[in-house]
């Protein structure tokens, strides 16, 4: 018989992606390991595996089709002796699955109120409802009864959309009323896509990195009270200490940039001052005792955060290294999910495009963000006296639930005596 090959989950919170591109055809024969497919997750492009031996029978899931739902069928695998006429009925029959539990719950006309409530009914398999490992973890969370809830997943499973849903709508339901409501509820309005002007122009469609982004980054702005706090930061010892280091580095073939010793002085910092190395959750704060240090990369497809891990106790030298690998990575969509998940806090660095000063968007759960600008000669107080400097201008966003503002200017001292005397964050 056939073997399915469906939808894989390629991060723990992934509920759909794009099948970008198929690296095999029908036809053709695949043994465990070999590469099938490129699927766009929410934060990357990535490569799907075979993990069983056999020949493509048929592919069900074209090339480029968006919102693939984890669990799809998106080809067959045929064994020794399968044709590729026996793996034709196979995904007809899972098809045609879902229109035999929909006529279940159909009313008769003379009795709509009680046949509305055995909707629920096609989502169990005996006595389990079908949903999602993360769809059951939200609904227990936020006390939601997911025999109330209609999924919206492969043959019938719950998944977080549907819960999303259910908070939308579960507040206002009245008892008397129910029945009623039930058996014909009023679609939510669906947000009006804005005028396209009268003008010459092009569209391109949103990848889902770029949806991604947009969501989350209202999300933050929306949900997390940002407070900014902006230093100006003396950079001469930092670029005299650069020179020295890459001197020596020279025949290891390590060149260091700024950017490398600032990760490193962020992330000491946050060891210093650790009421800045948090997350906050609806009923808990999050103390970390490691500082993971999520990058923000500009790539074709987006921003995206890899993550040296474990910055504070590593080697300028290895964070460059490290660094410029997860870069080059990223810019190709080749980062592994925990490459760029995690992190405890964030640092985006427009210097090098002669942004003097900007504040930038907390990266959630995380609780704050560093925002460097450039470095430029500029006026400034030497040993009482006015001199010309190199001088930065860096800003912290800090989530004001979790860190108060008091924590968050102690977090910018440290960071400021840190780069102004950078042997310290050396020893």
């Amino acid at each position: 018989m056939p073997v399915e090959i469906k939808m894989p989950a390629l991060s723990p919170t992934m509920e759909e992606g794009t099948l970008a591109k198929w690296l095999v055809k029908e036809g053709d024969t695949v043994k465990s390991g070999d590469l099938m497919a490129e699927i766009e997750t929410d934060k990357a492009t990535m490569e799907f595996e075979a993990v069983d031996e056999g020949v493509i029978g048929k592919i069900l899931v074209a090339e480029g089709t968006d919102n693939v739902k984890v669990g799809t069928v998106i080809a067959t695998l045929l064994a020794d002796g399968e044709s590729a006429s026996e793996a034709a009925p196979a995904p007809k029959a899972a098809v045609e699955k879902k229109p035999a539990a929909a006529p279940a719950p159909a009313p008769t006309p003379a009795q709509p109120a009680a046949a509305a409530a055995p909707a629920p009914a096609p989502k169990t398999d005996g006595e389990r409802i079908k949903a999602s490992p993360l769809a059951r973890r939200l609904a227990a969370e936020q006390s939601i009864d997911l025999a109330t809830l209609t999924g919206s997943g492969p043959n019938g499973r719950i998944v977080k959309a549907d819960l999303d849903g259910a908070k939308a709508g579960a507040a206002p339901a009245a008892p008397a009323a129910a029945p009623v409501a039930s058996a014909a509820p009023a679609p939510a309005p669906a947000p009006k896509p804005a005028t396209i002007p009268d003008i010459p122009h092009e569209a391109t469609k949103l990848s889902n990195v770029r949806k991604t982004i947009a969501r989350r980054l209202t999300e933050s702005k929306q949900t997390v009270p940002h407070i900014y706090l902006t230093v100006d930061i003396r950079l001469d010892a930092l670029l005299k200490l650069r020179g020295d280091l890459n001197a020596g580095l020279a025949a290891r073939g390590v060149k260091l940039s700024v950017n490398d010793l600032i990760i490193k002085a962020l992330a000491v910092s946050l060891i210093q001052v650790p009421k800045c190395n948090v997350m906050f959750t609806p009923d808990q704060l999050i103390s970390f005792s490691r500082a993971d240090i999520s990058v923000a990369v500009s790539t074709p497809s987006g921003l995206i955060t890899p993550i040296i891990t474990g910055a504070d106790s590593k080697g300028v030298a290895a964070i460059s290294t490290e660094m410029k690998d997860l870069a080059t990575r990223a810019r190709d969509n080749k980062l592994k999910p925990e490459e760029y998940q995690g992190g405890t806090a964030s640092l985006s660095n427009m210097g090098m495009y002669g942004i003097k000063q900007f504040e930038a968007v907390i990266n959630p759960p995380q609780g704050m963000i560093l925002a460097i600008g450039a470095g430029e000669k500029r006026p400034y107080i030497i040993d009482d006296a006015l001199g010309v400097a190199t001088v930065m201008s860096a800003t912290g966003s800090f989530d004001h639930r979790a860190i108060d503002g008091a924590d968050g200017a102690e977090l910018m001292q440290a960071f400021k005596a840190l780069v102004e005397s950078p042997l310290a964050m050396l020893a």
